[in-house]
C-alpha cells in the first residue's frame, strides 16, 4: 500500500506539480504558503514514460535541497476518467489513454493528489490569492481554452461526474443577431461558450467583424490607441462575458469570480463586465466580484500544491 512517510504531516510542506505542454514546473510551499523553492523543466513532448521520469527526478531533486519529504500534488491538463482510471482530454495527447496517477505514486513512493489545470487555478486563488477567505469562489481560464473550477470553503468541488466547472462548454446565454447560428466546437456542438471567450475566439470575432487579422494581445493595445473596430470588438466580448458569468452566477451565486488566463490581462473587464451583468443575473443586488489573479500564471502550480487536505 502506498502511503507518506510521518515527517511529511509533520513538516507541513507541499510540492505542486504543473504539468503543462512546452514545460513541468515544480513549487515547493510551507504550511503557511510561503514559497521555498521553484523550477521548471522542458516537456520531453510526446513521451510519455520520459514525463513520468522526469517527474519522478524533479520531486527527489525537490525534496534533496529541503532535506526532507513533502507532499506532492499535480496540474494536469485532462482529467482522470472516472470510467477507466486512466487520462482523457489532454490537449498533450501522449497522456490519453495512461494511467498517471498509479504511475507517479509507484515511480514516487507515495500518493499523488491531481485535480486538472482550472481547478488548481481556482484553489490557489481561494488559499492565498484574490479571493482568500471567501467562502465560494468560481476560477475561469480564459485562454486558447475556457474552463473553470470552484472552491467552496477551502475544498475543490469536483462533481460526480469530475466535470464542475466546465462552463465553457455550455452554450452562451441570451445568444441574438449572429450568435443564434454559433461556431463549431471541438466537443461536437456548436455556439459553446469557449467559442467566444477564448483569446482565438476574440482573434476570429474581430476578423468576421472587418477588423483584419489581429491577435487579441493586438486588439486590445487597438484599443488603447483608440481604434474604433478594436473597441467594438471588446465591447461584445465584455456583452457575451458579462452573459456567461451570469449564467454562473444564477447557478452557484459565488463570492468571488477570478479570470485566469491571457484574457484575463484585459483590464477593462474588471470594470464594464460588472455593469453589464446585472441585467442578466436573477436579483437586484450583485455582490459578487470580479477580480484579477493575484498569482497570475503561478496559480496552477501553487494550486496542485495545495491540494492536499483541499481536495
Amino acid at each position: 500500500m502506498i502511503s507518506c512517510m510521518n515527517n511529511v504531516s509533520e513538516t507541513g510542506v507541499r510540492i505542486g506539480i504543473d504539468l503543462g505542454g512546452t514545460k513541468i514546473e515544480l513549487i515547493a510551499l510551507d504550511a503557511t504558503g510561503h514559497e521555498l523553492l521553484r523550477f521548471r523543466r522542458s516537456t520531453p513532448a510526446g513521451d510519455y514514460r520520459a514525463i513520468g521520469a522526469l517527474i519522478g527526478s524533479m520531486v527527489a531533486e525537490a525534496e534533496a535541497s529541503l532535506g526532507l519529504q513533502a507532499t506532492v500534488g499535480v496540474g494536469t491538463p485532462g482529467a482522470i476518467s472516472l470510467k477507466s482510471g486512466l487520462m482523457k482530454n489532454c490537449n498533450s495527447t501522449c497522456l490519453n489513454g495512461q494511467p498517471l496517477k498509479e504511475d507517479l505514486e509507484r515511480l514516487l513512493g507515495q500518493q499523488v493528489k491531481m485535480s486538472n489545470d482550472a481547478n488548481c487555478f481556482a484553489l490557489s486563488e481561494a488559499m492565498d490569492g484574490a479571493a482568500a477567505g471567501a467562502g465560494v469562489v468560481f476560477g475561469v481560464i480564459l485562454g486558447t481554452g475556457v474552463g473553470g473550477g470552484i472552491v467552496a470553503n477551502g475544498h475543490v468541488i469536483s462533481g460526480v461526474n469530475s466535470i464542475a466547472g466546465e462552463w465553457g462548454h455550455n452554450p452562451l446565454p441570451s445568444p441574438f443577431g449572429s450568435e443564434l447560428s454559433g461556431h463549431d466546437c471541438y466537443c461536437g456542438r456548436k455556439g459553446c461558450i469557449e467559442t467566444w471567450l477564448s483569446g482565438p475566439a476574440m482573434a476570429d470575432d474581430h476578423l468576421r467583424s472587418g477588423g483584419g487579422l489581429m491577435t487579441a494581445e493586438e486588439i486590445f493595445a487597438g484599443v488603447e490607441k483608440g481604434d474604433s473596430l478594436c473597441r467594438f470588438t471588446l465591447e461584445r466580448y465584455s456583452d457575451r462575458l458579462a452573459r456567461a458569468l451570469a449564467g454562473v452566477i444564477n447557478i452557484l451565486d459565488p463570492d468571488v469570480i477570478v479570470l485566469g488566463g491571457g484574457m484575463s490581462n484585459i483590464k477593462r473587464l474588471y470594470d464594464e463586465v460588472p455593469k453589464l451583468w446585472g441585467s442578466y443575473i436573477f436579483s437586484d443586488e450583485v455582490r459578487t466580484r470580479l477580480l484579477p489573479p493575484k498569482h497570475g500564471d503561478s496559480s496552477g502550480v501553487r494550486g496542485a500544491a495545495w491540494l492536499w487536505g483541499h481536495e
